[in-house]
């Protein structure tokens, strides 16, 4: 029988391997108010990396994981979390971590590190959502200090803000305007400083609100 390796370097059979990943998409779709969400999420994303059933993107699937099962246990509102960024910044402790797990069985250490993981990526996500939020309304009011009184202009403004990097087109279609007043628009909100250009090509030129972007880059 055909065998898989796991992430702690341990073969598995097929059978077993395929049961182990049913085993735990049951842990992901079927949560038990008796472990605290956060821990239960914890315990997911270890075993969804030891088992490291893709051969690529396992590290990108299991943090969006954390975000959707912490979203499917009513931890959080929306699917707005983003914990990348805390874990890469750690990368060798992370993987330490996990390893500890297979090796020590030093779950309470792994459960440890997590937890002030997301912890730290709940503060930090819910610091740049409060300045986008800012910046919508600043942006809004620049807007309208230009003269600018047409609903569309501050439908793009809040456009911007779900789509930081645009085209001509997609306003078009996301407003549901001619590409002509979706050029007019566009370029209203150049000239109030709302709007950059994001790069300089002649063909499907791309727009984007800085005062946005350099929020979401940070």
């Amino acid at each position: 029988m055909r065998s898989e390796s796991n992430r702690s370097g341990h073969m598995l059979s097929l059978f077993d391997f395929e049961g182990r990943v049913r085993d735990c998409i049951d842990w992901l779709m079927h949560p038990s108010a008796a472990i605290d969400p956060v821990v239960r999420a914890g315990m997911a994303h270890y075993q969804f990396e030891t088992l490291h059933p893709f051969n690529d993107g396992n590290g990108r699937i299991g943090r969006l994981l954390i975000v959707l099962q912490l979203h499917l246990s009513g931890v959080l509102s929306e699917p707005t979390l983003t914990v990348s960024p805390w874990f890469e910044a750690r990368r060798a402790e992370y993987y330490d971590r996990l390893l500890a797990v297979s090796t020590k069985g030093d779950r309470d250490g792994w459960i440890k590190f997590f937890t002030t993981g997301v912890g730290a990526a709940a503060n930090s996500t819910a610091t740049q959502l409060t300045d986008l939020i800012r910046v919508q309304h600043e942006l809004k009011t620049r807007v309208r200090k230009a003269g600018l009184r047409a609903e569309n202009a501050v439908r793009l403004v809040d456009y911007a803000l779900a789509q930081p990097i645009f085209t001509i087109r997609n306003v078009s279609q996301h407003l549901d305007v001619t590409p002509a007043r979706a050029r007019t628009l566009v370029a209203q909100l150049v000239a109030a400083d709302v709007l950059r250009r994001y790069d300089d090509s002649s063909y499907g030129r791309r727009f984007t609100a800085p005062d946005i972007l350099a929020i979401l880059l940070r």
